[in-house]
């Protein structure tokens, strides 16, 4: 009689997968608990929840915080509208190097950061913008563009042209046939793609250090963590505001996930 329960060896494999990937993860979360301030003996010498109210009250996380918030929230806008537009050329109008045009959309994010940072930062420096928040946000809007082509393009070629021409024969104009028949077929893929690109504004630390200027004004929150691992004073704090990171990527990207689950969209398209 056949199984179909996988091989001992395979499901072994998939748990020490998942343990690799999650372990450090899982770390992390526990030593925001630990009462040792600037070890990480294990197993922890005791577990305390004072570190939340210490990072609570630290005044110097809090600007950065509003800064990502901001960047991410601008960056996914803008990627929303860019992103979309471009979508749609690319999925509705057939012209010659239609698909060069489409892997040069693509391309930020299959480069390394350091890649686009570097030459984010150069073209700043020629065109003599100085670097500040909108820096920052147009350095992020280059990748989260691509998430959120990637989501309505995919949906775009789902839709195919006999709806719309269904709606052009019944009378709609382009505003109404846009209102009534695209917008809601697109509203799940442009929902998920701004998610993404939101959760991978919010975390992002190779781009955002070539495109912030100096100071704190121009400091992320993972700018702000990763001087913080470099010079420690409070690590629980660090892992405390870790946890918040975390969830501020993880829950959009879940709901992303959920979104576009069942589907021929690509959510995130590999960044």
């Amino acid at each position: 009689m056949r199984s179909d329960r996988p091989p001992f060896v395979l499901t072994l494999g998939a748990i020490g997968g998942l343990m690799f990937l999650h372990l450090p993860i899982l770390l992390i979360f526990l030593y925001a608990f630990t009462t040792e301030e600037k070890s990480y003996q294990f197993p922890p010498p005791g577990l305390t929840t004072e570190w939340f109210g210490v990072a609570w009250n630290r005044a110097d996380i809090w600007p950065p915080l509003w800064l990502s918030l901001k960047v991410a929230t601008i960056a996914s806008g803008l990627a929303l509208i860019l992103g979309t537009l471009c979508a749609a050329a690319m999925a509705r109008a057939k012209f010659f190097g239609r698909d060069t045009i489409s892997l040069l959309v693509i391309l930020p994010i299959a480069l390394p950061g350091i890649i686009t940072g570097m030459s984010l930062r150069s073209a700043f420096a020629i065109a003599d913008i100085p670097f500040s928040m909108w820096t920052i946000m147009l350095g992020h809007a280059t990748f989260c563009i691509v998430i959120v082509y990637n989501n309505a393009v995919a949906r775009f070629r789902r839709l195919g042209s006999s709806m719309l021409e269904a709606s052009a024969d019944l009378g709609a104009n382009a505003f109404q046939t846009f209102r009534h028949v695209i917008l809601p077929n697109l509203g799940t893929a442009l929902l998920a793609g701004g998610m993404l690109a939101f959760a991978l504004s919010f975390d992002e630390v190779i781009v955002t250090t070539f495109t912030a200027g100096t100071g704190n004004a121009a400091k992320t929150l993972p700018i702000w963590m990763l001087d913080e691992l470099v010079r420690p004073r409070q690590r629980p704090v660090t892992n405390v505001v870790a946890i918040v990171v975390f969830m501020a990527t993880f829950l959009p990207i879940l709901a992303a996930y959920y979104l576009t689950s069942g589907a021929e969209e690509t959510a995130g398209g590999g960044k």
